[in-house]
């Protein structure tokens, strides 16, 4: 009975992983096959005739300039995770250790706004990019989500798990609190920190609705809202959006496999201390 257990856990899990890895396998051999046989009744597993077609419609195509899109990508997360670490992390020390008057309140209604749908803000946020004339531009996707509750919530629980007797000692040696935030907290706080970094990545990465919004030249478009394009009215190259999707997701897996140790150690950590 003591090996049946592991042995059925084990099919569990292979079980979930083959659910999870199949739309992926799926996308990558779809991607060389060719419209006819993409579409094809029976459907085929493997492409009979592998092509790179799709890839070339895909890159030789002025109208959808993917690589001008996965660069804008690259931009707009990179530069909003950034951003989100930089404003998170200092807000979210000061409610976890500082000490000022209505710090709980001000978490509280930090907290509050977890609870209202992104897309009641859609509008208020629309006018604020417009008035500081960032619309049509990249920093409209960076900026906006840079004060995310999320991150501050995420961090303060974590900072609340480091031991105090460090930050003391640091005190005794004659350390300020900007220099025990820079020198002792952060350094101990790599896992978290690349957590929430990649979290706001794929936040950004994935972003649909809110580059439609402020975005209007297709050279500005992100991959999102750029292969969307792709899908036509009435006809759709599925090897194409495929293609399309398959790099779209390449920088995505990657970032995960580089970040993963990182990630499960610094969700393991933050917890729910209070």
């Amino acid at each position: 009975m003591r090996r049946v257990k592991p042995i059925a856990w084990y099919t569990v899990l292979i079980g979930l992983s083959l659910v999870f890895i199949a739309p992926l396998v799926w996308m990558l051999l779809t991607a060389f096959k060719t419209p006819g046989e993409a579409t094809r009744v029976p459907p085929t597993v493997f492409p009979q005739e592998p092509t790179t077609s799709a890839f070339s419609t895909l890159m030789g195509n002025d109208q959808t300039p993917v690589l001008r899109w996965f660069l804008n990508s690259v931009l707009a997360a990179t530069g909003q995770a950034l951003l989100v670490l930089a404003v998170a992390s200092m807000a979210a020390y000061a409610l976890a250790r500082l000490e000022f008057r209505f710090k709980r309140l001000i978490f509280g209604m930090i907290i509050a706004t977890l609870f209202i749908p992104s897309f009641v803000l859609i509008i208020p946020n629309f006018l604020i990019v417009d008035r500081f004339g960032m619309l049509d531009t990249l920093w409209a996707l960076i900026i906006p989500g840079a004060a995310g509750a999320f991150g501050v919530f995420f961090l303060r629980q974590f900072f609340l798990s480091l031991p105090r007797e460090l930050e003391e000692a640091a005190v005794l040696e004659g350390a300020n609190s900007w220099q025990i935030f820079t020198r002792v907290v952060l350094p101990l706080s790599k896992p978290a920190l690349a957590t929430l970094a990649v979290i706001s990545f794929l936040t950004n990465w994935n972003d649909f609705i809110w580059p439609i919004y402020v975005l209007f030249s297709p050279d500005q478009f992100t991959l999102p809202p750029g292969l969307a394009i792709l899908q036509g009215a009435y006809t759709i190259n599925y090897p194409v959006i495929m293609a399309g999707a398959l790099i779209a997701s390449i920088p995505v897996l990657l970032l995960f496999v580089v970040a993963q140790r990182y990630v499960i150690e610094g969700v393991s950590r933050s917890g729910l201390k209070g």
